[in-house]
């Protein structure tokens, strides 16, 4: 299964388990949305990679594999499965135990608290030619706020350590991200459950609706960017130089 789900007492930690990258294609990302829904009792989540990388955000190869088709396949799953970690009612901590890069990092913008430990975080999409979808961008407002936006996905810049924690893009950092993010979940965990649920909906509904009032003209379109034949040829060219 690309996403596991297990139990520390009261905290459930999904952890993505995909590929050497951990990366994002239509099978982790309903597994996700399957994977929240399971815990959905929890007091908290914790949300991980396996070995060495939290996540390197999209699966190219499978994009380039699956072609124009898959595009329209994919895109869908991608915003749910980045929705559901951002709605989640109960506390989301994302353990960034390695990098945490384009799809990755709004992931990790998707989670209400971030630990960061040897790795780095950085928007890259538009490196590759390929805008994000409405649902991403406004994570990443929610998280990081309109201003640093522009440099934050135009530069396709990674960031790690105390760059990374003075940037605001990470909350901690920690040697041992697994049992911070624990802590910090079982604390956050502890809050009572509706207060919370309440609470985090407040703060985070200007983005829902934007998310919500703007997605069906947005998505077609970038539907169509991802679709191009120009975009499609920058997907095969970096596949071919860069993950061969």
């Amino acid at each position: 299964m690309p996403i596991t789900l297990d139990s520390h007492h009261d905290v459930a930690v999904l952890r993505i388990d995909h590929g050497k990258a951990n990366t994002l294609d239509s099978d982790s990302c309903r597994e996700l949305v399957l994977r929240l829904e399971e815990a959905s009792a929890a007091r908290a989540v914790v949300l991980t990679g396996t070995g060495r990388i939290f996540s390197a955000g999209v699966d190219l190869k499978r994009l380039h594999d699956g072609g124009a088709s898959y595009v329209s396949e994919f895109l869908p799953l991608l915003s749910d499965a980045l929705l559901a970690v951002f709605g989640f009612p109960r506390p989301v901590v994302a353990a960034l135990n390695g990098p945490a890069i384009a799809g990755g990092a709004v992931l990790a913008a998707a989670c209400d608290h971030r630990v960061l430990g040897p790795g780095t975080i950085g928007v890259t999409e538009l490196l590759v030619g390929l805008p994000f979808p409405l649902s991403a961008l406004e994570i990443l407002r929610c998280a990081y706020g309109t201003t640093p936006l522009p440099a934050l996905t135009y530069s396709g810049e990674v960031h790690g350590g105390q760059d990374a924690l003075a940037r605001g893009l990470v909350d901690e950092l920690a040697d041992d991200v697994l049992d911070r993010a624990l802590a910090v979940a079982t604390r956050l965990g502890e809050l009572p459950a509706e207060p919370f649920a309440h609470t985090k909906a407040q703060i985070r509904q200007p983005f829902h609706e934007r998310i919500a009032e703007h997605r069906h003209t947005d998505d077609p379109e970038v539907e169509r960017l991802w679709r191009a034949p120009a975009a499609l040829a920058a997907v095969k060219s970096y596949v071919d130089e860069v993950l061969r």
